[in-house]
């Protein structure tokens, strides 16, 4: 995919969660690109790994960046101990539904769908879910396929999750993908 059309899937994917009452801080960006391209394969390229608060890229982060630099998102401050969120910036949506209307109306069903199940979410609830989703879909993380096993792999690689909320997030995601694979 090309810069412009990945600049557009994440300009309708911010809308989108914005639209869902979510954050849209980097954290909410980085979770729902992961599920945006691991789950329901939108091939935007970006290489993810497991990081401190789950499946981050650096190239996305740096992506982010960019296209704040190129005035089609901007960052908005917030109080104190929260970190910013973004919002997409005057005539950005017009812009880019003219350049890439294609790209985005390609990818409008897998954006909707992420942004209805992760829109309403937190930065932790966030964190365990893309972290369950890591475990589930990655074949890097050799997690193993029962809930059990998927969630004491999230303990291990994340110790402040309880063993509780990790397996909530792994039977949450399983619920997730099979909805997803019911959308195909």
């Amino acid at each position: 995919m090309k810069r412009i059309q990945r600049a557009a899937v994440l300009a309708s994917l911010l809308k989108h969660l914005e639209e869902k009452g979510s954050w849209c801080g980097e954290t909410h960006m980085q979770k729902a690109t992961y599920f945006l391209q691991g789950l329901l394969e939108v091939p935007l390229g970006y290489d993810f790994i497991l990081y401190k608060h789950g499946p981050f890229s650096f190239d996305l982060s740096d992506e982010l960046g960019r296209l704040e630099a190129d005035y089609l998102i901007e960052e908005v401050s917030q109080p104190r101990p929260y970190g910013p969120s973004y919002r997409l910036a005057d005539d950005a949506w017009k812009k880019l539904t003219h350049w890439e209307g294609q790209t985005i109306a390609r990818a409008e069903g897998s954006i909707g769908f992420v942004a209805d199940h992760l829109g309403d979410k937190n930065v932790s609830e966030l964190e365990r879910l893309a972290t369950a989703l890591y475990a589930t879909i990655d074949d890097r993380a050799g997690a193993g396929n029962t809930v059990d096993a998927r969630a004491k792999w999230i303990v291990g690689v994340k110790p402040h999750i309880a063993l509780a909320q990790a397996r909530d997030a792994v039977r949450e995601v399983d619920s997730i993908m099979e909805a997803a694979n019911q959308m195909a």
